[in-house]
């Protein structure tokens, strides 16, 4: 758990709020920042927030240690050399809407308010408090409002927390205890866990990665290594600071939430699985067509046919032969991946297709009774299971308007999976990065084709952990704990 530290520029500034022994002056600071090692999280409170001045200083030399401030420099450098002027313009329409539609009953044409941590009083405007704090991350945002034809941002200033009234002090008070959770929190010197770990899940998933008991098993794993885990969920995105990494246990997308708190944490100083760049690399099938190719890994045959081109029919066709295999970039579960057999089921899952991207991949098909599903962590095989095709269907998910049916599975010891299988495993993952992956991979004889490499690999118990049991969970939590190392 990170050290949470307040700077102020007297201390009477912090007078009206609970006394907390992390409080504390500038200079202060920086001696006490300059004895301990630990991982760090800065909160400046400073009055001047002008280059150069002590706001400015506090976030730069807490940058330099490696701590992580708000605000940072880089917000500073955007009131200082206003370029907040033409807010207005870099605003989605979207946040704009919402904000018209929130004070479409407001008879004055200039609100002015305030916002603490992303969360501001005006419930009706609490996307765009959301907002306004990621584009412009300080803990007071001033905000001044204004109504011609319709309602748009004037102004943006940094608050100070000298210069609020009571009123205002009981909401910043309130509202820093909810970003920051565990401030007022004293650690018992005996702290039982060195780490903590969030894990995001959500009950409501159809297919998530993990079952309920593999996570128990996990945490159980995670305790046994003076590890503390929670189970988080998307709302509590502000919260990450206050943990050591973040495990990502619910499926991911580029164009969602996952994404985002990946590159939150990230920014925060988390050892996080998975990581952003996982997730845009593996969440996208073009482009691991296009860097399997450039790094010579074995996939099967593809081309990428593109919406305006009129000759897609007859090229998939005569270069892949029929039947063949058409996939939009960021289908899971077998969803988005349908076999055409004529070229009549080829124009027609085409036209559909493309109505959802503007890129399809094409794919030679090459029917296998199983694919091989290699776990691989930090660049090293943990476990490999043989996932069947389900019953009657070429793939492993049968998705039916009632269920979805999966095939069978076996899982068997690193040690038995031929060489090559695993050689081409480990080298599809290296272009990507050293984080968790589940590698799938065809093998029709000597001859082995990588179909996809997943950034959030399945880890149920009974299936992915059938042969090493608790000693997979074990596993994980090893590595975790590296990566927090590397990070501190």
């Amino acid at each position: 758990m990170a050290k949470l530290i307040i700077v102020v520029d007297k201390a009477q500034d912090w007078a009206p709020f609970h006394q907390y022994d992390g409080v504390m002056t500038l200079p202060a600071y920086l001696k006490w920042s300059a004895k301990n090692k630990q991982r760090t999280r800065v909160i400046n409170l400073c009055r001047q927030s002008q280059y150069l001045g002590s706001g400015y200083y506090c976030s730069l030399l807490a940058e330099a240690r490696g701590h992580h401030v708000v605000p940072s420099v880089r917000a500073f450098n955007k009131f200082n050399r206003h370029e907040i002027a033409d807010i207005a313009e870099e605003i989605p329409g979207t946040i704009l809407t919402q904000l018209n539609k929130a004070l479409v009953d407001e008879t004055n044409t200039q609100l002015i308010f305030n916002i603490y941590f992303g969360e501001t009083e005006h419930k009706a405007l609490k996307k765009v408090a959301s907002y306004l704090f990621d584009a412009f991350s300080v803990p007071i945002l001033r905000v001044e409002l204004q109504k011609k034809v319709s309602w748009q941002v004037k102004t943006l200033k940094i608050g100070s927390v000298h210069k609020l009234n009571e009123h205002e002090q009981s909401l910043f008070g309130n509202t820093l205890e909810r970003y920051s959770h565990k401030i007022w929190r004293v650690e018992p010197t005996n702290r039982k866990y060195k780490y903590d770990l969030a894990v995001l899940v959500d009950p409501k998933e159809k297919f998530p990665p993990c079952t309920p008991k593999s996570l128990e098993l996990f945490n159980k794993a995670a305790k046994r290594a003076a590890m503390d885990t929670e189970q988080i969920g998307v709302r509590d995105i502000h919260r990450l600071a206050e943990f050591d990494g973040l495990f990502i246990r619910e499926t991911t997308g580029v164009n969602h939430h996952t994404f985002h708190m990946a590159l939150k944490a990230e920014r925060e100083g988390l050892a996080v699985i998975d990581d952003p760049n996982s997730i845009l690399r593996c969440g996208n099938k073009v482009y691991l067509q296009t860097l399997f190719e450039q790094h010579k890994v074995p996939m099967p045959d593809g081309i990428m046919l593109f919406k305006q081109d009129e000759d897609n029919l007859e090229r998939a066709a005569d270069t892949l032969g029929l039947p063949l295999v058409l996939k939009i970039p960021d289908g899971s579960f077998s969803r988005g991946v349908v076999k055409v057999k004529t070229l009549t089921e080829l124009r027609s899952q085409l036209t559909a297709l493309f109505e959802q991207s503007a890129i399809i991949l094409a794919q030679r098909y090459t029917f296998t009774e199983y694919d091989w599903r290699i776990g691989i962590l930090n660049g090293t095989p943990i476990f490999a299971c043989k996932y069947f095709m389900a019953r009657n269907h070429w793939q492993i998910y049968k998705h039916g308007k009632a269920k979805t049916e999966s095939g069978g599975f076996s899982t068997c010891a690193i040690t038995e999976v031929p060489a090559h299988v695993l050689d081409t495993a480990i080298r599809a993952c290296a272009p990507i990065g050293d984080s968790l992956y589940g590698v799938d991979i065809k093998q029709d004889g000597d001859k082995v084709y990588v179909i996809e490499v997943n950034d959030n690999p399945n880890i149920d118990d009974g299936v992915e952990d059938l042969y090493l049991g608790n000693k997979l969970y074990d596993m994980l939590v090893e590595d975790f704990i590296r990566r927090i190392e590397l990070k501190r």
